[in-house]
């Protein structure tokens, strides 16, 4: 066999080699993701989620003490760290919110029972309270490609679809809180949380009136609804492709805080 022929095969080897070492990799990858993205499925059945009668019927009248639709208890035999469930009629997003105290990108690349890389999980930063009781509670989730944790925020890029679809409920172990959107936004990658002060009314309005005045086709701000300074909001923040350097924002402010 000359040189020349050898070097050929060898090269041929190592080529296949690659090859099949890369399909490898990109098989390993998906039955990962997909793995991480069952594990949401599972979650939702040891929830026991009954939580289509509390969105028909958010403000019905009882005496009798509030009951979550969201079983907690099992949830924290999962992780501790989830203090919250996210549910938004008209999309797929209907997920756990967790926090973790010391590490704030933690859950940016692990899911809630820990699996490390996409699809993460829904989450707050540590200088959220986990009441939403401050001015603003940003929460983040990654815009899948398949459709899951928060891709669905991009359908209100639809004006018709955000007028059919303007409420977000957060469920907590001791209350329902209902959300109307206000504003649909192409922001800059700032982190939110730390770029405004919330402490002050003039900081708060600074982050409102940059909101307005964004100007997109994709950015609505509706004036009907009231937000004051005084209001409780909530940012719903995740990735927009092609666009590495903004964030599409859905702003909701609170319009219904009780046990109901």
């Amino acid at each position: 066999m000359d040189k020349k022929r050898k070097k050929n095969i060898i090269i041929l080897g190592l080529l296949i080699l690659v090859f099949v070492v890369s399909v490898g990799f990109i098989i390993g990858y998906y039955i990962k993701q997909k793995k991480a993205e069952n594990e949401y499925e599972e979650i939702k059945e040891k929830a026991k989620i009954s939580v289509e009668k509390e969105v028909k019927e958010p403000e019905r009248e009882s005496e009798e003490p509030y009951e979550s639709p969201i079983d907690f208890e099992e949830l924290w035999k999962t992780n501790e760290e989830i203090y919250a469930w996210i549910q938004i009629p008209g999309t797929d997003i209907d997920y756990p919110i967790a926090q973790r105290a010391d590490d704030d990108a933690y859950y940016l690349n692990h899911t809630i029972e820990g699996t490390e890389g996409l699809p993460g999980s829904i989450y707050t930063e540590a200088v959220n309270s986990k009441d939403f009781t401050d001015f603003n509670t940003v929460i983040y989730g990654h815009n899948m490609k398949n459709g899951s944790m928060f891709a669905g925020l991009h359908k209100y890029e639809d004006k018709e679809f955000l007028e059919e679809n303007p409420y977000v409920y957060i469920y907590l172990p001791d209350k329902t809180l209902k959300y109307q959107i206000f504003a649909t936004v192409v922001f800059d990658d700032r982190h939110i949380m730390h770029s405004f002060d919330y402490s002050t009314p003039e900081g708060c309005q600074e982050f409102l009136d940059e909101l307005k005045a964004v100007q997109t086709m994709e950015s609505t701000y509706d004036d009907t609804v009231e937000v004051t300074t005084d209001s409780n909001i909530i940012t719903l923040a995740t990735c927009i492709g092609g666009q590495p350097d903004n964030r599409w924002l859905i702003e909701a402010v609170l319009i219904n805080d009780g046990a109901e």
